[in-house]
């Protein structure tokens, strides 16, 4: 198939640092090329792909000091898009809504995956404004806030195969932070949890701009005053075997709906078991028992983590074999645009827009 991915202009396709949809953007249009298909990444010009290049900025807007406002550019990108639509069999979107109005001759053609939060009160009249458009949710429980939509499936993330090796043995053993400094990642709770465990707490994570406030009047003062505690600041793709592999286990203590939640299958593929707050998607990406441990509080977080040490960690590396690799997501998505092209050519495929008709497949 002819397909076309637009990412976000945000960072470089994949990400030399933080970002989730760039990365997941990258390990599918490489998973795409491999298995065969003609593939266009519309990106930042320093990204790196097997794929034909559009190149759409020098760098990615937020490395770029000049840069105040990324709207422009998106609309740039999305003019260069209007201009070759008509090559491709599917155009595959991956920049929330910019795009919609530009789309509405060929929306048949389209998918746009949401990777973000959708219990926004301003998203409602707007998706309900383009209802037609084929949408795809990367869980379940990220379709709860929405208004009737034309959903088309659900894919969850995946990750190379090899991407992060599997480690049998973590060495010398702590608990791990991933992420961003943001109050609904409760990286608060993460300290105490630690520190009531009695274990090293090793905190990888950027801090936004707009995150600045609550990591200088709440989180700081935390690392400050816990000695357990290591802030190691943003890492790179390269760090995050050796990171995540010798953690006992991932803490992720989330206070929000969590659409997914990248970091926790990173943990998965190197055998480290997650210890997560049942919030969002995380009964759908943990199998709890199995691939780490879903609790309800800080004293069932601080419970966990003797269990979490004691786990067998190759059941949670074939957890993430079986589930949540990017072939298996690169085959649900191919899936989507198959049945797009032949209903565009009028063909009466139906739509598989169940929640779950895909996420079940991964299960499986």
């Amino acid at each position: 198939m002819r397909i076309a991915q637009i990412a976000p202009l945000a960072e470089s396709v994949p990400p030399r640092l933080y970002g989730g949809t760039e990365r997941i953007v990258s390990y599918l249009t490489e998973e795409l090329v491999r298995q065969g298909h003609d593939v266009t990444l519309f990106a930042s010009a320093d990204s790196l792909t097997s794929a034909e290049l559009v190149a759409c900025v020098d760098r990615p807007l937020r490395l770029n000091p000049a840069v105040k406002d990324p709207i422009p550019y998106h609309v740039m990108m999305l003019d260069k898009v209007a201009r070759r639509a008509e090559e491709f069999d599917v155009l595959h979107f991956h920049i929330d809504i910019l795009h919609f109005p530009l789309i509405r001759e060929f929306a048949s053609r389209t998918l746009t995956t949401l990777h973000g939060r959708l219990d926004l009160l301003d998203l409602k009249p707007f998706y309900s404004a383009f209802s037609d458009v084929p949408l795809v949710s990367i869980s379940n429980d990220q379709r709860g806030p929405m208004p009737p939509v034309n959903w088309v499936g659900t894919v969850y993330h995946g990750l190379p195969r090899d991407l992060l090796p599997f480690t049998a043995k973590p060495a010398p053993g702590y608990l791990a932070f991933l992420g961003r400094i943001s109050p609904e990642k409760r990286p608060d709770r993460a300290i105490e949890i630690a520190a009531r465990a009695g274990m090293p707490l090793k905190m990888a994570a950027k801090v936004d701009n707009a995150d600045l406030p609550y990591w200088k009047e709440v989180v700081e003062p935390l690392v400050a005053t816990h000695r357990n505690v290591e802030f190691i600041g943003e890492i790179a793709e390269h760090q995050k075997a050796e990171f995540l592999g010798n953690a006992s286990a991932l803490l992720f203590p989330i206070d929000w709906p969590e659409p997914f939640g990248l970091v926790m299958i990173e943990a998965m593929a190197c055998g480290t078991p997650v210890i997560a707050f049942d919030r969002g998607s995380v009964p759908e990406v943990i199998d709890d028992g199995v691939s780490g441990f879903i609790v309800e509080n800080i004293e069932g977080a601080v419970a966990a983590v003797d269990r979490a040490r004691a786990h067998d960690r190759r059941k949670v590396r074939e957890a993430f074999e079986q589930r949540f690799t990017a072939d298996r997501m690169a085959r649900d998505y191919v899936e989507i645009y198959r049945r797009l092209a032949a209903t565009s050519r009028q063909d009466p495929i139906p739509f598989m827009s169940e929640p779950g008709d895909f996420a079940q497949r991964a299960v499986s």
